[in-house]
């Protein structure tokens, strides 16, 4: 009898709420390798947009602002649309301020609140498939354990009506419903283990996003060295009044 025990024969012999529940351990194990592949792929296309903006901004630093307004609506990624976030709400800005607009907030204050709701827009960006694995991960070896309680009731319920009540009559059928916890193991396991993976991966990008911000915040609202004095030397020819020298904003400041 031993000799004939293992999963065929426990599929086999499977009554319907054993199928139930193998189906819903082969659901979860599709949905969450499913997100595993696309979040994985996601994450790869992330770093290296990230990496690409990053680059690319740092050489447009040694350009205008409209350099680096272009380099951010061009790029893609979670640091590219921070940056588009930011001149976006810089130029709004500005255009409120030549209207007069009453009661107008610091441009620093919108700034802030600005790259604070677009850090937390890009995190969510990347949150799909996350409750899914974790889901899984946390219901997976409960979903097994109810099939192996399952089989265990059967397999003993069979074992009192054949009137058997051997070591080997017990054991086999037994261990033959453990089968099911195995399963609900093997499909928790790697969503675990990818939840925790991308959750990191989250938390590492939201600093990086933070530290990104801050400077970006710095670069938008400093004022760069004023302008050369030799424009108003070419105003006084022209005849005009001498004014003081124009501080020269950085990058989208007015």
């Amino acid at each position: 009898m031993g000799s004939s025990l293992g999963f065929a024969h426990f599929v086999a012999h499977a009554d319907a709420i054993a199928w139930a529940v193998l189906a819903v351990l082969v659901a979860m194990s599709l949905a969450s390798w499913y997100w595993i592949a696309a979040k994985a792929l996601q994450w790869m296309r992330t770093r290296r947009a990230s990496q690409g903006f990053l680059a690319a901004f740092r050489a447009a630093l040694l350009s205008d602002a409209r350099a680096q307004q272009s380099c951010a609506n061009e790029a893609s990624g979670p640091y590219a649309r921070l940056a588009g976030d930011a001149f976006e709400t810089l130029e709004r800005h500005r255009a409120n301020v030549a209207r007069n607009a009453p009661e107008l907030p610091a441009r620093a204050e919108v700034l802030a609140r600005s790259l604070r709701r677009s850090i937390v827009q890009q995190c969510a960006r990347l949150e799909a498939g996350q409750t899914l694995l974790a889901t899984v991960a946390s219901t997976a070896p409960f979903v097994g354990l109810f099939g192996t309680v399952w089989g265990i009731y059967h397999a003993l319920l069979a074992i009192g009506d054949a009137g058997a009540a051997g070591l080997q009559e017990v054991a086999g059928p037994v261990g033959e419903a453990l089968i099911m916890t195995g399963i609900g193991l093997a499909v928790a396991i790697p969503a675990s283990m990818a939840y925790n993976a991308f959750a990191r991966a989250r938390r590492n990008l939201k600093i990086g996003l933070e530290a990104f911000a801050h400077d970006l915040l710095v670069l938008l609202l400093e004022d760069a060295a004023p302008r050369p004095v030799h424009d108003a030397d070419d105003a006084r020819a022209r005849g005009g009044t001498s004014a003081p020298p124009r501080l020269q904003a950085v990058p989208g400041a007015s």
